[in-house]
């Protein structure tokens, strides 16, 4: 933010409090100096008044109650109270900017014009038209300062909540549009190919264990896409219902090992060499990061499988080293299906997501050729 709108933020008190002793100084230095040098008194009120006001800059009722008292004793005491009387103004000023009822500014402005019929109208040489006038002005255009700034500043913070509401809003849309299409097209095709493969296992008598393993296989995770489908549906539909539910959001840690294996043996099934290292330790992980973990693992043996063929050998590892989690997948290259495999890091949206979701938990995601092959790991801290 520049000085200027420091300047005119009703929460930024500091900038205007030094700015304010700035000029005071250069006051007493330059133009009481040309004239007259300050005496004791002015520079000891000048002090109280730079003082209490730079330590009671963020108590606006207090300052203006201590430079009130200040003015007045400048009114009783010193030939010129000009320090004292642009404290008060100043003061008052701060109080319009903050006071959450028009009251305060009341009450604020009827002491300090109090103080001045009492101990600064007596005994004056000006006219008492020149004085009113000099008054209103000193306490009417602090008022209406800080009264502007108040204001605009509300009005800011009100643009600000319509435009998050708007946000919130268009963001809803754009939700229920996605769980519509996931829900109408996706998820019907889906639970298409799992009725027919279901339909597929009992009307072809006589077929070869390999080939009703494929069909089991395919059919469980025609059924595990499904459900997850719907509950990114329901994520989708209502964020906060959903939110406090782990079963969209987590797994439990005590079945991540299991959940782990799982995921191995439906890359063997595809055709991959898996072999896999798992510390038994995982099982203690916490929810959120043995979620990841799984998601991890899926992902990468799915890309193994896209990009190095199906005879392709992976070495995955998830090892526990204190608190920290270490996970890594490295295959040998295989038989690409898809071409060569050295595009930049984060070429793929499924690199984008894993990245994403490591970055999330404090890790950093590294992926890259290693050999002949690809590499991609990582390190979850605890």
């Amino acid at each position: 933010m520049s000085w200027a709108g420091r300047l005119f933020d009703a929460r930024k008190t500091l900038p205007r409090m030094m700015l304010l002793i700035a000029s005071g100084v250069g006051y007493l230095l330059v133009i009481c100096g040309t004239q007259q040098p300050p005496t004791g008194p002015q520079w000891v009120l000048a002090g109280l008044a730079f003082g209490s006001g730079l330590l009671l800059h963020r108590r606006q009722p207090i300052n203006l109650l201590v430079q009130t008292v200040l003015f007045a004793i400048s009114l009783i005491v010193l030939d010129d109270p000009t320090i004292s009387q642009v404290g008060t103004a100043w003061a008052l000023g701060e109080l319009a900017f903050w006071a959450p009822r028009q009251a305060w500014v009341g009450a604020g402005t009827g002491l300090v014009a109090a103080v001045y019929l009492a101990f600064g109208l007596p005994g004056s040489d000006v006219s008492l038209t020149e004085q009113l006038v000099g008054l209103a002005t000193s306490l009417g255009l602090p008022v209406l300062i800080g009264t502007v700034g108040r204001t605009t500043h509300e009005l800011g913070l009100q643009a600000a909540r319509r435009a998050e509401s708007e946000q919130r809003a268009a963001r809803a849309d754009e939700r229920a549009a996605i769980a519509r299409e996931l829900h109408d097209v996706v998820a019907h095709h889906i639970a298409s190919v799992v009725l027919r493969v279901g339909v597929a296992r009992h009307v072809l008598p006589g077929l070869d264990p390999k080939v009703t393993d494929v069909f089991d296989d395919v059919h469980r995770t025609g059924t595990e896409a499904l459900t997850d489908l719907r509950r990114l549906v329901a994520v989708l539909r209502d964020p906060d219902g959903v939110r406090g539910d782990a079963s969209l959001t987590a797994i439990e840690p005590s079945a991540l090992p299991a959940a782990l294996a799982g995921a191995v043996e439906k890359a063997r099934l595809a055709g991959v060499i898996v072999e896999a290292e798992i510390d038994p330790a995982v099982g203690g992980l916490d929810a959120v990061r043995g979620l990841a973990v799984l998601r991890l693992t899926q992902e990468a043996l799915t890309n193994v499988a896209k990009h190095a063929g199906p005879a392709a050998t992976a070495s995955l590892t998830v090892a526990m080293t204190g608190s920290d989690l270490t996970w890594g997948v490295t295959d040998d290259g295989g038989h690409p299906l898809s071409g060569p495999r050295d595009v930049p890091v984060g070429g793929g949206h499924g690199l984008t997501g894993m990245r994403e979701r490591v970055e999330v938990l404090g890790g950093v995601l590294t992926a890259g050729p290693d050999g002949k092959g690809w590499r991609v790991s990582t390190v979850l801290p605890g």
